[in-house]
C-alpha cells in the first residue's frame, strides 16, 4: 500500500501490524471504535537514525512538516493533587502548557512531565509516545488544527516506526478534548 502522506518505504494498515506496536497501542487499534475506520490509520516503518524533525522530513518528505504533530504528557497540579494529560499539536508548534492547558485541567500549574513518568505511565517509549492507547482516564487535549489535517504523522508507542491517522479520528478518542490554540508558534 503506498502512505497517504510522505515517501515510505513500507506502509501498511494498522491492524495488520499490531506486531511491530507496543501494547497499549496496538491493544487500541484491537478495540478501534469510531467514525473512522481502524484500516484507515496506517503504520509506516522509519529509522531511528532519522528522527529529528529537520533530517526526518528531509528523508521521508519535506511536506511532512506541516503534517506532523507531536504528542506530549503534562502534569497539572492543584493543592496536593496531580493530573496526567496528554496534549497533541503540530509538530510546527509549542504546547501552551502555561495557558490552555491549566485552564482545561483546572490547575494551579501546569509542567511538562518528567521523561520516566511518561514513558512509565503510558508504556511507550520516550520520543515515540502517541495519542492512541493513553490511560483512558486521561484528559486528552488536541489542538484543533489537528482534526483539520486529512492526515497527519505521529508517534507509534515507539522510536521505530510512525502512524499516520486522519485528523478527525484525534476528536474521537477517548478523553479527547479540542482547543483552539493549544498549540502556539
Amino acid at each position: 500500500m503506498r502512505a497517504p502522506i510522505g515517501h515510505f518505504d513500507q506502509a501498511t494498515p494498522a491492524p495488520d501490524s499490531l506486531a511491530e506496536l507496543i501494547g497499549p497501542v496496538a491493544d487500541a487499534v484491537r478495540n478501534w471504535s469510531g467514525s473512522v475506520p481502524a484500516e484507515q490509520i496506517v503504520y509506516v516503518e522509519t529509522d531511528p537514525q532519522w528522527a529529528d524533525t529537520a533530517v526526518f522530513v528531509q528523508h521521508y518528505g519535506q511536506e511532512l512538516l506541516e503534517q506532523s504533530a507531536n504528542c506530549v504528557v503534562v502534569a497539572g497540579k492543584r493543592g496536593g493533587e496531580s493530573t496526567l494529560a496528554a496534549c497533541v499539536v503540530l509538530s510546527t508548534t509549542r504546547v501552551d502548557v502555561n495557558g490552555a492547558v491549566r485552564r482545561q485541567l483546572g490547575a494551579r500549574k501546569a509542567s511538562f512531565a518528567a521523561m520516566d513518568t511518561a514513558t512509565g505511565e503510558t508504556g511507550m517509549e520516550y520520543g515515540g509516545i502517541t495519542p492512541i492507547g493513553l490511560p483512558a482516564d486521561w484528559p486528552l487535549l488536541v489542538d484543533s488544527a489537528v482534526v483539520d489535517l486529512p492526515y497527519v504523522l505521529v508517534g507509534s508507542g515507539r522510536r521505530r516506526g510512525k502512524l499516520l491517522v486522519p485528523g478527525k479520528a484525534f476528536a474521537e478518542l477517548p478523553g479527547a478534548v479540542v482547543l483552539e490554540g493549544l498549540g502556539v508558534s
